[in-house]
């Protein structure tokens, strides 16, 4: 089903509900729609046609969303970029993908210019706001646009989106999404819009990430409100939690944090959230317990992916949340907080090894999927996409493994694992231990070459505001409670740990920052 129909539904069940609300402006679905149609007519006169790439550089804004269906619209093909890139990254991605077009904020316009002065391909330059030189202006392709309906040909297998991946561990990739890999999820997982039912989901996740996507369309499709914030700022998210009574939201693990951990918590009300799904990155389960004690009216999932299936492929369900029971049962429940829940129904997912083959209950190995909605491939990366889907399944290059009723724990990227010595260490599982440890706010667990053992471990570590620990504490806590092999070997302070937009920890960074043999 092509995505596009997800909009028309919705603006012609409730076509008189608010479907955008950014700042000072309030758009209906009806109006979506029609600012959808004109941009999308005035994309063709200028000469965009079924297959061209159009690229967007922007914050969170109820443009990107236009852009998106109206590029759709036309049977071409919807490039997010992050607006965080630099502009040999941008060049890459450009040079990579060939955009027509190109929308981008006026704060992003020279860094499109730097990126694309080596570049033929792209014709127009389009600016999201304010006006510039030598850029089109949004709001004019809005204005002079007819409103008349268009009816895409493309569907289900051809290529909707092309979605760069974030590049921690290479050079960014473009994962080639279809309108499988989003309509296959939301008609199974998503109640189309209902005139007598409202909600309001709050938008912070950003739209050149797969989570922002798949919120979006989702929301569309049931008909939801849809609060967008640029970027996210905890205190603006309470606000606006509080003030348009928002009954769902889509986080990360670090801005949950960050809202728990902010002194002004207490000050808002947010007592409207239904629902908070999160994912994007591994939940410390101290957070999750947190959340659950701070929150108790509010539901929990946590929804596993990762652009190239598409988002969603494990869900931890807002039962698995539910801490109730025996005080055994409480135990079992409070371990599976750390997992990331079953496959969903239309998903196959196995734990496999180095060879393909299924692995044993318990054992780790690595996440392999297979459904509809998985990526097509790597755009232009033949190789890559045969290295990544072989015999049908995708292989995630998450490690974990599953416990006896079916739950999956995650083990870290197979290729952060730490070899030591012939021993396997799963850096999350070292971390989960120290972030226990009461004086420690965050921590990373990476490998350092070791000439003689391999790989050593080596602890990367944030301390509380006001708190003090010396490293042998951390190593002897951490070998309390784990094999001794696995232990810390060395711990090093730091203000902060770097991590992507998503919350995810640059381990690669890391490794270069603090490549010091031990002793």
């Amino acid at each position: 089903m092509n995505t596009v129909e997800f909009l028309r539904l919705s603006s012609e069940i409730v076509p008189d509900r608010t479907a955008i609300i950014f700042e000072d402006k309030r758009i209906d679905f009806s109006t979506l729609q029609q600012r959808v149609n004109k941009l999308a007519d005035s994309l063709s006169k200028l000469g965009v046609v079924p297959g061209d790439r159009v690229s967007t550089i922007q914050v969170n804004c109820n443009e990107h969303i236009e852009a998106y269906f109206a590029i759709t619209s036309l049977d071409a093909i919807y490039v997010p970029v992050n607006f965080r890139v630099k502009d040999d990254e941008l060049e890459v991605m450009l040079s990579d993908s060939k955009p027509k077009a190109v929308f981008a904020g006026s704060r992003y316009h020279e860094l499109v210019k730097q990126a694309t002065k080596n570049n033929n391909d792209v014709e127009l330059f389009i600016s999201m706001d304010d006006e510039s030189d030598g850029w089109i202006n949004y709001d004019d392709l809005i204005r002079d646009g007819e409103s008349d309906d268009r009816f895409p040909e493309y569907d289900d297998d051809d290529t909707n989106i092309i979605m760069y991946t974030s590049g921690t561990t290479g050079a960014p990739k473009g994962v080639m999404l279809k309108h499988d890999s989003f309509s296959s999820y939301i008609l199974a997982n998503v109640m189309p819009a209902d005139p007598d039912e409202e909600e309001k989901n709050i938008l912070t996740v950003p739209l050149h990430h797969i989570a922002g996507m798949q919120a979006v369309i989702s929301a569309i499709y049931g008909g939801r409100t849809l609060v967008i914030q640029r970027q996210f700022e905890p205190r603006d998210w309470m606000r606006l939690v509080q003030e348009e009574q928002i009954n769902r939201a889509m986080m990360v693990p670090t801005m949950l944090k960050a809202i728990l951990d902010h002194k002004e918590f207490q000050d808002f009300d947010i007592s409207s959230l239904g629902v908070i799904t999160y994912g994007a990155a591994p939940m410390p389960a101290s957070v999750i317990k947190d959340a659950i004690a701070k929150l108790p009216g509010t539901r929990f999932i946590n929804a596993f992916g990762q652009t190239e299936t598409a988002s969603t492929i494990t869900m931890l369900s807002p039962e698995d949340h539910e801490i109730t029971g025996t005080p055994e049962e409480q135990e079992i429940k409070l371990q599976r907080l750390s997992s990331i829940g079953k496959p969903l129904d239309d998903v196959i997912v196995q734990i496999v090894d180095e060879d393909g083959n299924e692995v044993k209950q318990g054992d780790v190995g690595e996440i392999v999927a297979q459904g509809p909605r998985l990526m097509k491939g790597y755009w232009n990366k033949e190789d890559a996409t045969n290295e990544t889907i072989r015999d049908g399944w995708l292989y995630t290059g998450d490690l974990g493994y599953m416990d006896p009723e079916g739950y999956i724990f995650l083990s870290g990227r197979a290729k952060d694992f730490i070899k030591r010595g012939g021993e396997m260490i799963a850096p999350d599982e070292v971390e989960n231990i120290i972030l226990t440890h009461s004086s420690i706010d965050d921590a990373a667990v990476i490998g350092i070459n070791d000439e003689y053992w391999g790989e050593r471990v080596r602890a990367v570590v944030v301390l509380k505001p006001g708190m003090s620990v010396e490293p042998q504490e951390i190593i002897d806590y951490c070998h309390e409670r784990l094999a001794s092999y696995k232990k810390p070997e060395s711990v090093i302070f730091t203000n902060e740990i770097p991590k992507n937009p998503m919350g995810k920890i640059l381990k690669r960074e890391l490794r270069d920052m603090y490549p010091e043999p031990i002793e």
